[in-house]
């Protein structure tokens, strides 16, 4: 957290100093029941941006686990401090202020889905009030700011999660069953995207007819980026530029390398470069609508070295299939959040002749020669290959990925355990490399990334 931020709380008494002076002249500050603690059998949650996935990850986490209790939201626009009392309760306690938030002893955990240059500020505030944390994803911005989110997770003690919910899907965790039961063979290869052609799938979200500096707190949004004048384009589509946000590789590419990583049990590319461009939405937003990246895995001990490719293309009026490709060298596993097709295809062991082939390129007596050898070498039972073999899976009809990532960040909250399925360090070994991803694409050179100390390197 840089210093030169005036607005950044100081501590818990800071916070209650705060709760003394600000919150009474403030709207939507009104504070319920201060003083009730959370009983052992409830969870109370607040949220921190009540934007299109604050909505969805509040709903997400009331309906995963009985005894969540909403009590708090937080949002720089007055209109949806207003909607969220209208939506989840008239009583709830709404702020432009989220250190208020933070500073209430009846909040267990908070929900972080603000734009993504505030995640690791609220983070490290969060933790040091005493709060479990949800973050979304990206984890942090930036790349250089990774390392103190963990540090500050280590030392606070509490449970935190970061929020790419698809690896809590059911197909997800048949993909890495059947990759760690070897079905495939060893991997060398894996393809994944997440197209769109839609204005809003490429982030150009509603604006409401009352948005001005009166009713958007946008001084307090800019935080630590640039400081420019009133722009309600800015506040809500704030994903569309990179003060604030991350872009595709940051919205998407991430969703993507988690994935692939929870099915793999990776721990990270060590090369990354990325090429695209603005090709459609020219529109005033400096991140690329087409993004592709190329990122290389080194051998571990639970995987052969393999080559990833990455895209995002936000112009694509041709047909459309986001889904994730994982080829080793007996098959591949292709699978999406709600289904799973394995196709398992093993070559024999003889290579075979003729056709396409030099064998008719020799003399008769020579290609005589080479058969009588490659009969003796490739006994017939080595010349046919098993069967191709498909097995299709269908996620269940009631399995809810965002909710099951809910339920387990709140079952190691109930039992004092820090370890999630995506922790602030596998949160950061996918967030660095797509982070990479931009880095790439921006300065236009290769990005080398050591996936174990989780720190660029120069070669």
């Amino acid at each position: 957290m840089k210093p030169t931020r005036r607005t950044f709380i100081k501590g818990i008494a800071a916070g209650s100093a705060l709760l003394a002076t600000e919150s009474i002249a403030r709207p939507f500050s009104i504070i319920p029941n201060l003083a009730r603690q959370s009983p052992n059998d409830k969870i109370r949650i607040a949220t921190i941006g009540m934007g299109i996935q604050g909505h969805y990850d509040t709903k997400a986490a009331l309906r995963s686990t009985p005894g969540t209790e909403l009590v708090a939201v937080a949002d720089l626009y007055d209109g949806r401090l207003k909607q969220a009392r209208e939506v989840f309760g008239k009583n709830l306690f709404a702020s432009r202020d989220y250190r208020e938030v933070l500073a209430r002893p009846d909040v267990d955990a908070v929900l972080i889905v603000t734009s993504d240059h505030w995640h690791d500020h609220i983070t490290k505030d969060a933790l040091k009030a005493g709060k479990h944390v949800y973050c979304e994803k990206p984890m942090v911005h930036r790349i250089d700011e990774g390392l103190s989110v963990i540090d500050a997770w280590k030392k606070s003690g509490k449970t935190m999660q970061v929020g790419s919910q698809r690896i809590s899907s059911a197909s997800f965790k048949e993909a890495k069953r059947l990759l760690e039961a070897g079905e495939i063979g060893e991997i060398n290869y894996i393809e994944s995207n997440n197209d769109r052609f839609n204005a809003i799938g490429a982030w150009n979200y509603s604006i409401p007819p009352d948005a001005s500096p009166s009713t958007v707190d946008f001084d307090r949004f800019l935080g630590d980026a640039p400081k420019v004048p009133f722009d309600a384009k800015r506040f809500f589509r704030w994903r569309n530029y990179r003060d604030y946000g991350t872009g595709v590789a940051g919205d998407l590419f991430v969703h993507l390398i988690t994935g692939a990583h929870f099915v793999t049990s990776s721990l990270g590319p060590e090369r990354i470069f990325s090429s695209g461009g603005l090709s459609y939405w020219k529109d005033g937003r400096d991140v690329p609508d087409v993004l592709v990246s190329v990122l290389e895995y080194p051998k571990t001990s639970t995987h052969a070295n393999f080559q990833m490719v990455l895209r995002v293309n936000f112009a694509n009026a041709g047909s459309i299939t986001n889904n994730t490709r994982i080829i080793g060298t007996e098959g591949q596993i292709e699978f999406t959040e709600n289904n799973l097709l394995l196709t398992k295809r093993k070559l024999p062991i003889a290579p075979g002749y003729g056709n396409y082939d030099s064998f008719f390129t020799f003399p008769e007596e020579v290609q005589k020669e080479f058969v009588k050898q490659y009969d003796v070498q490739y006994p017939p039972d080595t010349r046919k290959a098993a069967p191709v073999k498909e097995v299709r899976f269908e996620a269940p009809k009631e399995d809810d990925a965002h909710a099951n990532h809910f339920k387990d960040f709140f079952e190691n909250i109930q039992k004092g355990s820090v370890g999630t399925i995506e922790d602030p360090v596998f949160g950061f070994r996918a967030a660095a490399p797509v982070l990479a991803c931009n880095e790439s694409y921006f300065d236009k050179k290769v990005v080398y990334w050591d996936p174990v100390a989780m720190k660029k390197k120069k070669k």
